[in-house]
């Protein structure tokens, strides 16, 4: 279980201006907790702090009772697995080296047939079997997103953080990533916590929603407490649009008072 309490932290001196301000969650054990909000609500910094990357500037992050930050770097590595928005990777790499990077914290690089079966499992989970010998730079947006998913896999650890995952993906790679996701709890029992800026995806496939405003929880719950005009309205500060198709509710982008000529007229 992790367990986030009474978490605060702040990139300027002296915690002047926080950037997340009295966190307390509770992750949903083999679920999709989705954290949605706008640019600066300190979601991805609250991915960070919770997987010990960012140093909170009080509170704390508990897994399964402990401190992570009592917990060894290898130690924690094998329990929780994080993808972050912006991958640092700028080496040529294959496909097959960079998923075999995800069993460094369990053999330190020296790897055993243990280590090269779970590579190999994750390769054919993530349906790169082929492609082990293509160089990252070779593949497109969606089949290097899975090359990564492949990386987090290997690593096997029961919590996996992702950070914007559907970034930079067109919409048949965004569906089939999201489809991963689940798969990745409802087949492995994985807890999963994820960032995502398309509030229907986080509607169509998290069982729980977290949204994130000004540093602060806004609110949390289920798609049917939390995809609500009144609930974003608050958070996005925006004007939205909510039906319900297929038992869920689905956010409509348009502005019923659009006036495409007065926009001419301004500029």
């Amino acid at each position: 279980m992790i367990e986030v309490k009474n978490l605060n932290q702040s990139y300027t001196k002296h915690g002047k201006k926080k950037t997340l301000e009295n966190i307390n969650l509770t992750v949903k054990e083999k679920a999709i907790t989705a954290l949605i909000g706008p640019n600066g609500a300190g979601k991805s910094t609250l991915l960070g702090v919770t997987a010990n990357l960012i140093k909170p500037l009080s509170g704390m992050v508990m897994i399964n009772g402990i401190d992570v930050r009592n917990i060894k770097t290898d130690e924690l590595a094998k329990k929780l697995a994080i993808l972050k928005q912006t991958h640092n990777i700028n080496i040529r790499i294959t496909v097959k080296d960079l998923v075999e990077f995800g069993r460094f914290p369990h053999c330190g690089g020296r790897l055993t047939d243990i280590d090269k079966q779970k590579v190999k499992e994750s390769l054919e989970y993530m349906n790169l079997v082929g492609m082990e010998e293509r160089y990252l730079d070779e593949l497109s947006g969606g089949q290097r997103q899975r090359a990564f998913i492949a990386m987090i896999l290997a690593q096997d650890t029961p919590y996996i953080f992702l950070d914007e995952p559907l970034n930079n993906l067109d919409i048949k790679s965004s569906v089939e990533m999201m489809k991963i996701i689940k798969s990745l709890v409802t087949e492995l029992d994985k807890t999963i916590v994820v960032v995502l800026h398309d509030i229907n995806f986080a509607s169509a496939y998290a069982d729980y929603i977290v949204a994130m405003k000004n540093g602060r929880i806004a609110g949390e719950g289920s798609m049917e407490e939390m995809i609500t005009k009144e609930v974003l309205d608050e958070v996005f500060d925006h004007d939205f649009n909510i039906v319900t198709h297929q038992g869920r509710n689905v956010c409509l982008y348009f502005d019923r008072t659009f006036n495409r000529r007065k926009i001419y007229e301004v500029i």
